[in-house]
């Protein structure tokens, strides 16, 4: 997803990175509601279903990274690429819904924040984390920390963008260096991608 949100920033503005992490948290969203009513249980007990998704996320992440090359070897100036229509919003809720990480985060994390009880963030890190056992315990199934973590993506998908646009406003060649790097980025997981749902 921040492949997406650094390409579209780089060559299209704040407002194309913006809506492109915007299609991520739509997709979160969606999710959140599809763990509320077990829906997403489907692709933990249906190991099809998570090749398939695997798969069809790797074929898109490949078909994406194909996008971004286009666009670095095509980017002859910055003003010239941000009058192109952005895809941003859509690739990334696409990518966000076939992420089969995606649905075993809120499959797991997810419906954890969900039912009430406590995690001890700390303890779990290997060997500091006895020491620092009960130190930041949070308090799971309270809208706050619902509230907190879409806040969290929020702000994140704000001011990403704004950072991207930043350097690429003092770099200029920065731009189709973002490009090419997300490209890589998308084509490598687009490869992992297949290769585990084989």
């Amino acid at each position: 997803m921040n492949a997406v949100i650094a390409e579209e920033s780089a060559l299209r503005g704040w407002r194309a990175g913006f809506a492109a992490g915007l299609g991520a948290m739509v997709a979160d969203i969606c999710f959140f509601l599809l763990s509320l009513v077990g829906v997403v249980t489907v692709v933990q007990e249906v190991p099809t279903v998570r090749r398939v998704m695997v798969a069809v996320g790797g074929l898109l992440m490949l078909y994406f990274a194909y996008g971004a090359v286009q666009n670095a070897t095509a980017l002859s100036s910055v003003e010239a690429t941000a009058a192109s229509e952005s895809r941003g919003f859509r690739k990334a809720f696409v990518l966000a819904l076939t992420n089969p990480y995606q649905v075993l985060f809120w499959l797991t994390v997810g419906v954890g924040l969900l039912e009430p009880g406590q995690v001890d963030v700390l303890a779990p890190l290997p060997g500091v984390g006895p020491a620092l056992a009960e130190l930041f315990v949070v308090q799971t199934g309270h809208p706050g920390l619902l509230v907190g973590l879409f806040g969290g993506i929020l702000v994140w998908i704000t001011g990403f963008p704004a950072t991207i646009v930043a350097a690429r406003n003092r770099v200029e060649r920065l731009a189709p260096v973002i490009a090419w790097l997300s490209a890589a980025l998308l084509a490598g997981f687009g490869l992992l991608f297949l290769w585990q749902s084989v």
